[in-house]
């Protein structure tokens, strides 16, 4: 009889064809036995034909350091690995006089195996094992062969003899930096200090760097990790080796609200393996890395959920990292339209609107010009459950790769989509500067005329760097120092192939807001709108308080949807302070909390002095509407733009604006000393905010725009 091992490194796509071949060895006068690399119950070999084996089934084959370092190499390699530390397979190989490789994964082994019996033929497929079966029958064994010694040759003994001391070696230090290591103080600290040693090439630095700092998580530790990625990052220069070792700290302190000192540095070497990502053998790759580095860029306790911004205080600076990459030069890339934007001749425009996202500032703009005789117009629903909304949805991957790639299948589907509208209209017009915009951009509009409106909050996200702005005829804003910082955020605003740039006033309506005051509104302040931290409703309890440090009548009304704790560890330390504040107040009965309203009107005849307390506001239509009701207005020099060329004393007359909670009292204190002094403040205030910025004065302003 002779002895055939069979080594399968994958499962056959064909178990009949394996099935018949071990017919015929068999039948030819072989003892097969078949090792696999997987679970061989599923191929359904009769136990007379072969005895099949699941390499390393017995639990022998290493514990779990050994399985990660399997996990880590090219897959014959692994099955290599598997096989050289199962004892069933040991034997049977040194017993073997035919060694055969089923496939290409099994090939490395078999090639290992042959290495140490030099007596067995070693052959690749079952065609070849049944040619030597057949040879080995017709001819004895040349005398050369038999003569070979059955033990690995002494260079193959040597080259086990230092394979296994290198495993060992490997072993015990993924088991000296493994999670079980790194709970015992000690080790821990002699890693931190041996990590940081001199000497010791970049690469395995940051390889074991990454391993020491895995490890140290996984046991709990992380203030140890970060500590000892402190140490290192100083001794490594590659970016994308930096932004492994400080993302998990800069997660951290983003998780407990701060805003991380090192989250340039992680931005910039996420940008860097993106762009590995996307030039290398892994476009498809990218993507989410790029998504990750925006996402760190723009994350809501930098901007949102804190009373100050780094984006507001140095646009540029800030924003360095995004536009100074290769990556983002690539999403910055303009592809540009083959045909300007012509206007309809011998019939009305036509005009498209992008509605259902928020539509809270559109209603008034979208009536004007549906109430128009001599005007098309047309309405895009972007509403949940609307083909358009469904293609929306997770679309920040695919918009990406498509900026990235210059071209992709969702911009053909974003063509087909858009395509019979934008065909249609003269003008399309999008609200807000968000994902509608973004793949809007993504098609060439052809004739149409694109107009952009964005707003304060699309300011401090990542939608605005995904446009591509060399396809949009006309960028719409509601103030000059919301222009300002927009250009400063994004370059592209600007210089040649770039949007104009336009600023109009906010649509509303404010005849419906004069009415008669209640009699004690004279002494209420109301501050409608506290949902963002960005109100800093505290600042107005603030007010209160140095208000009735004079006069014990002054209260406050607070009206909407308070602040949410659970929006982040900053936002959570902000309504903790709010909430210690109101219930010291509300204890006196000065604040008042009305909630969600709908009559707004109706509540602004009890305001007597209606307060801008944020810290930025593109515009603040609610101060607008109190204004117009005819309460003295007083609006705090909004911080995130105070001082610069446009502010909110730019929008605002002069005497409205304020720049502590002192001041703001002293202008209250003044105007309502009387009533007559009050009502004439009041009455003033409403006439200049009918005047200056009612949807009957500010309409026509509009017209260039949607009637070229």
């Amino acid at each position: 009889m002779t002895n055939v091992l069979l080594v399968a490194g994958s499962r056959p796509t064909r178990p009949t064809v394996l099935v018949d071949a071990l017919t015929k060895l068999r039948d030819g006068g072989a003892t097969v036995t078949l090792a696999c690399d997987f679970d061989p119950s599923g191929l359904e070999i009769p136990a007379d034909l072969a005895e099949t084996r699941n390499i390393g089934e017995d639990g022998r084959s290493g514990g779990l350091v050994f399985r990660q370092l399997v996990r880590g190499a090219a897959r014959p390699v692994q099955v290599w690995m598997r096989a050289s530390h199962d004892p069933w397979v040991r034997r049977h190989a040194r017993s073997a006089e035919i060694l055969v490789a089923l496939d290409n994964n099994a090939v490395h082994a078999v090639w290992q195996l042959a290495q140490r019996n030099r007596r067995a033929d070693a052959v690749f497929g079952l065609t070849p094992a049944l040619k030597a079966l057949d040879d080995r029958r017709a001819r004895p064994e040349p005398a050369k062969r038999s003569a070979l010694p059955s033990a690995p040759s002494p260079a193959v003994l040597a080259g086990d003899a230092a394979r296994r001391a290198s495993a060992a070696a490997r072993l015990a230090g993924m088991a000296a930096t493994g999670r079980r290591a790194m709970t015992v103080s000690p080790v821990r600290s002699m890693w931190r200090v041996a990590a940081a040693a001199p000497g010791i090439p970049e690469r395995r630095r940051a390889a074991l760097a990454l391993r020491l700092q895995g490890s140290m998580i996984k046991a709990g530790k992380p203030g140890a990790a970060m500590a000892m990625a402190e140490r290192v990052v100083p001794k490594v220069t590659d970016a994308r080796a930096r932004a492994a070792l400080l993302g998990p700290a800069v997660d951290r302190d983003l998780a407990a609200g701060r805003v991380p000192p090192t989250l340039r540095d992680v931005v910039k070497g996420e940008l860097a393996r993106a762009e590995a990502l996307h030039t290398g053998s892994h476009p498809g790759q990218a993507p989410p890395v790029v998504g990750r580095a925006l996402d760190l860029l723009f994350h809501r306790v930098l901007h949102y959920d804190r009373l100050s911004s780094p984006l507001s205080d140095d646009p540029a600076g800030f924003l360095a990292p995004l536009h100074d990459s290769a990556v983002g030069r690539r999403l910055a890339a303009a592809n540009g339209r083959e045909t300007p934007a012509e206007a309809p001749v011998g019939r009305p425009p036509r005009l498209l609107f992008l509605t259902g996202l928020n539509d809270n500032f559109l209603t008034p703009i979208r009536e004007r010009y549906d109430a128009m005789p001599d005007v098309e117009t047309r309405h895009l629903d972007m509403s949940p459950g609307t083909p358009v909304r469904s293609f929306l949805n997770n679309g920040r991957a695919k918009l990406i790769a498509h900026r990235l790639m210059g071209q992709s299948k969702y911009g053909q589907e974003a063509q087909q989509l858009f395509g019979p509208d934008m065909e249609w209209a003269d003008t399309v017009f999008v609200d807000w500067c968000a994902v509608p915009a973004g793949l809007l951009s993504l098609i060439d509009p052809g004739t149409t005329r694109v107009v952009v409106r964005l707003h304060s909050f699309e300011a401090f996200t990542w939608w605005p760097h995904l446009v591509d702005f060399s396809r949009v005829d006309d960028m719409v804003f509601v103030s000059e120092h919301l222009r300002d910082l927009a250009v400063a955020a994004v370059p592209r605003l600007t210089g040649p192939g770039a949007p104009r740039l336009h600023v109009l006033t906010n649509a509303m309506d404010l005849r419906r807001y004069p009415a008669e005051k209640t009699p004690d509104a004279r002494f209420t302040l109301g501050l409608v709108g506290i949902g963002a931290i960005a109100k800093d409703p505290r600042w107005a309890l603030e007010v209160l308080r140095e208000l009735r440090r004079a006069d014990e009548r002054y209260n406050l009304v607070l009206v909407g949807k308070e602040p949410s704790p659970d929006a982040s560890a900053a936002a959570k330390e902000y309504c903790t302070a709010f909430e210690r504040d109101l219930a010291e107040l509300e204890g006196l009965g000065a604040v008042r909390r009305l909630g969600q309203r709908d009559d707004i009107p109706k509540v602004l005849t009890e305001v007597g002095v209606i307060l801008s307390t944020s810290v930025r506001e593109s515009f603040h239509c609610a101060l607008v509407e109190g204004a117009a009701s005819g309460a003295v207005p007083v609006v705090r020099d909004w911080p995130f733009f105070a001082g610069r060329a446009h502010s909110a004393r730019t929008v605002f007359p002069d005497e409205w604006v304020v720049g502590t909670p002192a001041e703001a009292a002293q202008r209250i204190l003044a105007l309502t000393a009387t009533d007559e002094a009050w009502r004439a403040a009041g009455q003033a205030a409403a006439d200049h905010a009918l005047a200056t910025y009612d949807w009957d004065v500010v309409a026509p302003t509009y017209d260039p725009i949607f009637k070229p």
